[in-house]
């Protein structure tokens, strides 16, 4: 079979096809009573050269350096307008951005990526193992795929790896692989510093379950139970200063922060509502395990 060198990574021509044809396809993005996932928010500062330029629950995130931007996450399809707004209301010009990530391949956090990655000609960076879904936009998804693609598929230049660093000017950004949630779900772990100190900064996609099978009933994913198990036991390891979510209501962002509040990164300073949240996780988990686990 013919390879195909892309960036960092070879795809093969089927791999290559499969993205072709799926653009070629109609998207349906499922219609859910979320009004909170399209209402606009503020944008604002979180610590250092991080902002927050989402909506009102979909989490996206902007990393500023000297050499351009890094953006993580796009919401729905319509947020394009949005997060290129609440850029430009910080200050930064939307054409600087330069590298984009997603902490997971759904709809949610990818429905503006391939709008964004045409408007900037930024560099689409994808965690290995949702690198199929990003280039199927989401119809080989095991959990919510089967319906054709839920958002455009976007061409990828760089596949990550565990650990694989993103470097842009002085950032330097750590993908940590914690699957389940999709097979490629991952967080993100970088430092950021203001004029008083340095904050070691955790971005982290929360392993809830999103299937209502048993994992025993997943043939697409067969692994998805030791998936689980391994992210929440990493998690719990994980050292930082600060944390925040893919979604705002993941890390309670409207109890910490107010439209209009003063900069004040102390608020993500949150280690024990973390361990609240995975334990609560972990439960979820088991009663999972006992309904049908493998």
């Amino acid at each position: 079979m013919l390879n195909i060198f892309l960036g960092n990574t070879f795809f093969t021509a089927a791999f290559s096809l499969a993205l072709i044809t799926a653009q070629a396809q109609q998207v349906h993005e499922p219609q859910l009573n979320k009004p909170e996932w399209s209402a606009p928010y503020q944008p604002f500062r979180i610590a250092g050269n991080l902002y927050y330029v989402g909506t009102y629950d979909l989490a996206s995130y902007l990393i500023t350096t000297g050499k351009g931007n890094i953006l993580i996450n796009t919401g729905l399809a319509a947020s394009a307008p949005v997060i290129k707004a609440n850029i430009e209301a910080l200050g930064f010009r939307f054409s600087d951005t330069k590298i984009l990530l997603t902490t997971q391949a759904h709809f949610d956090h990818m429905g503006a990526m391939a709008a964004i990655k045409k408007m900037t000609g930024a560099k689409m960076m994808v965690d290995a193992g949702d690198s199929a879904v990003v280039a199927d936009g989401g119809s080989s998804d095991y959990a919510l795929g089967g319906h054709g693609m839920v958002y455009q598929p976007v061409k990828i230049d760089r596949i990550l790896h565990d650990r694989d660093v993103i470097a842009l000017g002085d950032m330097r950004i750590t993908m940590l692989h914690h699957p389940g949630h999709t097979k490629g779900s991952c967080s993100f772990l970088f430092d950021v510093k203001d004029d008083q100190r340095s904050y070691k900064v955790l971005i982290a996609n929360m392993p809830t379950i999103v299937t209502e099978k048993s994992f025993a009933d997943i043939p697409a994913y067969p692994e998805v139970a030791r998936d689980y198990a391994y992210t929440l036991a990493a998690m719990k390891n994980l050292r930082f200063d600060l944390w925040v979510a893919s979604h705002a209501s993941q890390f309670n962002l409207h109890k910490k922060h107010k439209p209009g509040d003063a900069y004040n990164p102390a608020v993500f300073m949150d280690r024990e509502e973390y361990d609240e949240q995975l334990a609560g996780l972990e439960k979820e988990f088991a009663k999972k395990m006992k309904e049908g686990g493998k």
